[in-house]
């Protein structure tokens, strides 16, 4: 490929995912068969194969899958890219080359600066006789580098290893938002976790040992229904669950509870089953219905009620978790949801409006009904189907 289809590159690609760009002209009939529009295409499908390898971050494996492609867009003999540390990949003519990869990029991983260098070598046949090396970053940090080897250092190889550095750290950065959203979820389900299990854990011991000796098989059912729940709670693979499993995981809980209060917790379920398999992030129901027990109906004198309610909405599956317990002032909630306000009660419902916002964007946050001595009804909205969420 001609160097000019690695300059096409920095025109076409610059903050747009180049696998949309190729599904988007690959459907396209009138896209023409000139010259240019050629050479486009092929750039966007070259680019689209070398993304999803990137997107790892800048790894062995994902180096080697992605360098045939990257090579193909430069249009060089060979190319070569590392992590600083060590060479990752060498790819094309010339392999004995290889074990001077490394050398030839020193100078940029130290300074950062694209280095043009001349390679020796005795082998008439040979392609490689100078090399452009580029640094690889990532938040203005040198990551690794990228070496495009061939028999000349014109100035078009110099600025398409430059764009295709720069497309590649595109996707290294990319790859380490995702890393990021996935620390800080994990972190968030970790904090969500130590909010709710002392409370919980104390008063379902309590309540089990109250069992022992007045009825000791109704305390031995309760001590599995609370170790399933901790099973559940405590797991540690998965960003999501289904809706069913999380479900289940609230009725073992209410099981708990409805053996503390007795007949004055009173509890509504209506559940639409072909939501069911719906995948949700984990843990993001149980804290609404903890919430509600602990402190709408905990202090409330009498009989108290929650209803949890999951249907179908066509694209979407609705879920609302009701009390009639003591509320909360509007404008307290506001602060609380915003961060500006910590508080007990609160602590949940910021973790998981954060958390759903996070995942599918902010129009799908908790949207919370509520009034001093009114109740208080937390609607969550969830797309049945949504990129990279999955029960698995």
């Amino acid at each position: 490929m001609e160097l000019a289809v690695g300059l096409i590159l920095a025109v076409v690609l610059v903050g747009v995912p180049a696998v949309v760009l190729w599904r988007v002209l690959r459907g396209r009939r009138e896209l023409g068969t000139g010259p240019a529009e050629r050479a486009t295409f092929e750039t966007l499908h070259t680019a689209s194969l070398a993304a999803p390898p990137l997107r790892a971050g800048l790894t062995a494996e994902g180096a080697q899958k992605a360098s045939r492609h990257l090579r193909e867009l430069l249009g060089s003999p060979a190319l070569a890219i590392t992590d600083g540390e060590r060479l990752l990949v060498y790819d094309g003519a010339g392999d004995h080359h290889a074990a001077d990869a490394l050398d030839h990029a020193a100078a940029t991983l130290r300074d950062g600066r694209t280095q043009v260098l001349s390679i020796p070598c005795e082998l008439l046949e040979c392609p490689i006789r100078h090399a452009v090396v580029v640094p690889l970053t990532t938040d203005d940090r040198i990551v690794g580098s990228l070496t495009a080897y061939g028999p000349h250092a014109s100035a078009g190889l110099v600025r398409a290893a430059q764009e295709t550095a720069g497309w590649v750290d595109s996707q290294l950065e990319l790859a380490e938002l995702d890393r990021s959203r996935t620390r800080l979820m994990e972190a968030e389900v970790r904090a969500l976790r130590a909010q709710i299990s002392p409370h919980f854990i104390y008063n379902s011991l309590t309540t089990i040992a109250s069992f022992v000796r007045t009825d000791p098989e109704r305390a031995r059912e309760l001590l599995l229904e609370f170790a399933d729940f901790t099973r559940y709670s405590f797991r540690r693979h998965g960003d999501f669950t289904t809706l069913a499993e999380e479900l289940r995981s609230i009725d073992r809980y209410l099981i708990l509870e409805r053996a503390r209060f007795g007949d004055q917790l009173q509890v509504t379920l209506r559940i639409a089953p072909e939501v069911l398999p719906v995948a949700v992030p984990f843990l993001c129901l149980q804290p609404l219905v903890e919430n509600a027990v602990r402190h709408g109906l905990e202090s409330k004198n009498g009989v108290g009620r929650i209803t949890i309610v999951a249907e179908d909405a066509g694209a979407e599956c609705r879920i609302s978790v009701e009390d009639d317990g003591l509320g909360m002032d509007p404008d307290r909630l506001r602060l609380i949801l915003a961060g500006e306000v910590v508080s007990a009660g609160g602590v949940g419902l910021a973790n998981v409006d954060e958390r759903l916002r996070q995942v599918y964007g902010d129009e799908y946050g908790l949207v919370v009904e509520t009034g001093k001595g009114a109740g208080t009804k937390v609607n969550v909205r969830v797309p049945k189907y949504h990129p990279g969420v999955s029960a698995r």
